[in-house]
């Protein structure tokens, strides 16, 4: 696990001003202030490889202690969906694996757990696959949330028609595009868990994802939810070779490497243009935030980004 803390929020606000638009302290503006004028708020909550943690860590365990947490996650997210209008709840994938509850329930627990959180949608991380496609089907009517993925091809599999490439969600006249891509199954899954499944290149279909997002659905902001995984050391495909190979992708919201990252990432995209790339490491210890702030008529953006860390004392914020 990676954890970095490159820039103070200050600095970070400074190089990630798209447009000329100034500075904006953006949790500071309330919705009534922002009613008068022709600025939207749009804030972006995320999570990654929660790995069915569902209880918070216990207060003397040695990494985390007293961290993380559902009941904790939902009430966060709660007060912030009454302080800001135009909320989005997203998962980058590994629901499953990484406590009995798994074992015991097979995903149905965590599944209904995210729907009565109220996530809007959820990209498929490998160990998704670790009861089998089967088992991952049968789990999917407990989500009330799309899986969104467009480089699997899912076919010829029991999957077939259980996900869609792209959501698009519409706050304030404010179009929103959301696509998702999976990681390598081969060597990192067991071919029986996941079968017939085709993996297609993720660069290429994040391209022809976010161009048809920009230009065919004339979207403002889009987002790739990605289990990639943040870099590597190899040539295996990273969130980061994705950032600077891409177009037309705003942030890039990452998963598998446990990465925790306090602040998004800004990377220059293949045409010159920001990207940003979030991850919140695991387990469920931190919920990312990230506000953008748009001009309705010109379709400016400010962004500001931080995780909360999931705790007694958060849930008071």
């Amino acid at each position: 696990m990676e954890e970095l803390n490159l820039n103070s929020r200050r600095s970070f606000l400074k190089k990630s001003i798209y447009g000329g638009a100034g500075m904006f302290l953006l949790n500071a503006l309330p919705d009534e202030a922002l009613a008068k004028t022709d600025l939207v708020k749009i804030t972006i909550l995320h999570t990654n490889d929660v790995h069915s943690h569902v209880d918070p860590f216990p207060d003397n365990d040695p990494k985390y202690p007293g961290l993380g947490g559902v009941a904790r996650r939902a009430a966060i997210v709660k007060k912030i969906r009454s302080e800001e209008k135009n909320v989005l709840l997203l998962d980058a994938g590994d629901i499953f694996q990484g406590t009995p509850y798994f074992n015991l329930y097979g995903g149905e627990l965590e599944f209904k757990l995210m729907s009565m959180m109220g996530y809007d949608a959820s990209t498929i991380g490998n160990h998704d696959f670790d009861n089998g496609l089967e088992g991952l089907v049968n789990q999917l009517p407990h989500a009330n949330f799309p899986f969104i993925n467009c480089n699997y091809d899912f076919s010829d599999t029991p999957m077939v028609g259980k996900t869609i490439p792209h959501k698009i969600f519409i706050k304030d006249d404010i179009k929103i595009g959301v696509f998702g891509i999976g990681i390598e199954l081969h060597g990192l899954v067991d071919k029986k868990m996941y079968g017939n499944t085709i993996y297609q290149n993720p660069l290429e279909k994040a391209a022809k994802a976010a161009h048809y997002l920009k230009f065919e659905e004339k979207c403002d902001l889009i987002i790739c939810l990605s289990h990639l995984g943040y870099k590597y050391e190899n040539k295996k495909v990273s969130d980061v070779d994705l950032a600077k190979q891409s177009k037309n992708i705003d942030l890039i919201i990452g998963a598998h490497t446990h990465t925790f990252i306090d602040i998004p990432l800004e990377y220059e995209n293949s045409d010159n243009k920001k990207v940003l790339v979030a991850q919140v490491g695991w387990a469920g210890i931190r919920l990312g935030r990230i506000d953008y702030l748009f001009e309705k008529r010109i379709k400016k953006k400010a962004v500001e980004g931080h995780t909360i860390k999931i705790s007694k004392k958060s849930i008071a914020i």
